[in-house]
């Protein structure tokens, strides 16, 4: 698991609360009546870019720039939340962005990232086509290709769990709390805060239904790939796990669960109804998997992150008609 010391965890705030403030989390009582418990929800959907990826960019950007290794320009893959990061935190320092998303990607996550002033490239069908195609052109034009998942994204994302269970000083901290995992930095950022913040909490990772390689690699013990088939929740669409993140996955979480994309469609009208928040696919998989546990966790206190907001228009407007977008 990777440990932050305390000069680590303020440098990250630091490059974090430059750009951006804190985050709002509230305990939403017409939630706690429908899981028959406490539930407090960190608002990552407030953020600039509507997620809680831009948190990872401005540390890695930041890491680079006190090394004195700024690039003269970056690349990455994405299907939108850390394209929206990497675009944002560049843009801070004025070095040029391409972002390669899959071919057919979210229409109004590639107009944001163009609006940061990005260049957008699409290619491939799915995400790991888009990765491999930005691997090449990064060694094609000599840009620095920006990972995925990496420690000092990492710290980026744990400034949002350190704010989360910090705020229970005094009294106690949520029972559980379950953290979607695409990529994986979510959860590994998740795990360092609760070790930094001497918290109790369980961590449940959360997962897809149709694309479950991270549970099926915490329940074997070791890597398992498995096809990325979900049509709603793209920032969970992971079909290879990645090699460090899923060794503290599978050393931190309590558990690995998955929610299927008509649970996710639910939770989604759910959180719009009960906060009048929106939550795009990724960003509802933890209040699904809230609803989907709650007879295990009745009257207990228990954490849901909205990590993102970013859906498309019609797509938000099918869910909230009652419809599962179907995988094309």
């Amino acid at each position: 698991m990777h440990r932050y010391n305390t000069s680590e965890v303020e440098a990250a705030q630091r490059a974090v609360y430059a750009a951006m403030p804190a985050t709002p989390q509230y305990a939403w009582p017409q939630l706690a009546q429908r899981v028959g418990a406490q539930v407090w929800v960190k608002h990552e959907n407030h953020t600039p870019v509507g997620a809680f990826k831009i948190r990872g960019g401005l540390t890695y950007m930041a890491a680079l720039q006190a090394a004195g290794q700024m690039p003269p320009g970056f690349i990455a893959a994405t299907r939108g939340n850390h394209g929206q990061s990497v675009a944002f935190a560049a843009a801070q320092h004025n070095v040029p962005t391409t972002i390669v998303v899959p071919t057919g990607n979210a229409a109004e996550k590639n107009a944001a990232m163009r609006a940061l002033g990005a260049t957008l490239v699409e290619h491939g069908n799915d995400f790991q086509a888009a990765r491999d195609h930005a691997k090449a052109l990064a060694q094609q034009h000599q840009l620095h290709s920006v990972p995925s998942y990496h420690r000092d994204l990492v710290s980026g994302v744990m400034t949002y769990w350190v704010e989360f269970f910090d705020s229970f000083k005094g009294q106690a901290a949520p029972d559980v709390v379950f953290v979607p995992i695409g990529q994986g930095s979510g959860f590994c950022a998740a795990a360092a805060a609760r070790a930094y913040c001497k918290v109790h909490t369980q961590l449940v990772g959360v997962v897809s239904s149709h694309a479950t390689c991270y549970q099926d690699s915490f329940k074997a013990g070791h890597a398992i790939s498995a096809p990325a088939r979900t049509a709603l929740a793209d920032g969970l669409a992971c079909s290879v796990p990645d090699a460090e993140s899923l060794a503290i996955v599978l050393d931190q979480a309590d558990d690995v669960i998955a929610v299927s994309d008509d649970e996710v469609a639910h939770a989604m009208r759910v959180l719009f109804a009960d906060t009048h928040n929106v939550a795009e696919g990724a960003g509802a998989a933890s209040m699904a998997a809230a609803l989907q546990q709650r007879d295990k966790w009745a009257g207990k206190r228990v954490g849901v992150t909205l990590c993102g907001g970013n859906v498309d228009s019609a797509m938000f407007a099918q869910v909230l008609a009652g419809h599962t977008p179907a995988f094309q």
